[in-house]
């Protein structure tokens, strides 16, 4: 049994409490900057609900054994306020959340040996009555290591897939290639149904294409057949679904704009490397943002 939190209970940390949850072994708790009445996770298998405390005031926090980072990514020190207690004592810190940049983003506030930087694919929302719907399975990718697998274990008894790899940086290079296409979604304003359309799709392609190109002059191992496989992963998804940066937008909150494609562009700048279409995407969603 580990005492676990949780920062940041969007979507994805709802999720990632939810899997906590049906372990059955864990005592969790919930940081969030409002007050949770409840948290319920609407999976393919039944609904969770998560028994945790709630904690508002990061005055509050009390030391735990493990960190779960799901904020956005550009909170990153609003999460570390939240880590000067939950982590006093050495308590490993997961980054869940998106792009390619884990570990820079909290070196600052956390040492490199005690951050496990975490990519997850898993098709989820948050609904407007505060209820987290997962639409498939949670996938999870770590760096092999002690921490790593420590990590793995803890989600075990739940339906969480988590695969421990050698080569981390190849699945966070091969997740942002799927979250660039995305950024179609927040232009358009339209859910996944958009990718039928065979125009959409060959842009789609155009920019994973970017991202490959960038990905592996970081040193990632991208297969070449990545952007097709990126489209054909958005027409299996039932057309009403919608993306974390589609969400954000028709929010009315930040997006992700810098850590989903600004991330491609700056990197493509240092490798001398074009990136016309995400370049593009971020110009159209930094002025829809303004």
């Amino acid at each position: 049994m580990a005492r676990v939190a949780v920062v940041g209970v969007g979507a994805i940390g709802g999720a990632v409490a939810g899997l906590l949850e049906t372990t059955g072994q864990h005592e969790i708790l919930l940081c969030t900057r409002r007050p949770l009445d409840a948290l319920t996770v609407k999976t393919p298998e039944g609904a969770v609900r998560v028994n945790a405390r709630n904690l508002t005031d990061p005055a509050q926090a009390e030391e735990v054994d493990w960190v779960m980072i799901a904020t956005k990514t550009y909170d990153a020190e609003g999460a570390a306020v939240w880590l000067r207690g939950l982590a006093a004592s050495g308590a490993a810190v997961a980054v869940i959340q998106n792009g390619v940049e884990h570990l820079e983003r909290f070196t600052p506030w956390v040492p490199q040996e005690r951050i496990v930087p975490v990519v997850i694919d898993c098709p989820v929302e948050r609904q407007k009555n505060g209820e987290v719907l997962q639409r498939g399975a949670a996938r999870m990718k770590v760096e092999e290591g002690r921490l790593g697998r420590e990590f793995a274990e803890l989600f075990k008894g739940s339906r969480a897939e988590i695969e421990v790899t050698t080569d981390w940086k190849s699945a966070a290079w091969r997740k942002l290639c799927v979250n660039a296409a995305g950024a179609l979604n927040a232009i358009t304003l339209k859910p996944a149904g958009i990718f039928a359309n065979e125009a959409v799709a060959r842009v789609a392609m155009g920019m994973v294409e970017e991202c490959v190109a960038v990905g592996r002059a970081e040193g990632a191992r991208l297969d070449g057949n990545v952007a097709e496989q990126v489209v054909g992963g958005y027409r299996k998804q039932p057309r009403d679904s919608v993306n974390s940066m589609l969400a954000d937008r028709l929010a009315g909150r930040r997006m992700e704009i810098d850590t989903r494609n600004g991330v491609i562009v700056r990197l493509g700048e240092k490798h001398g490397i074009a990136t016309p279409l995400n370049r593009m995407a971020v110009a159209v969603l930094t002025a829809a943002a303004e």
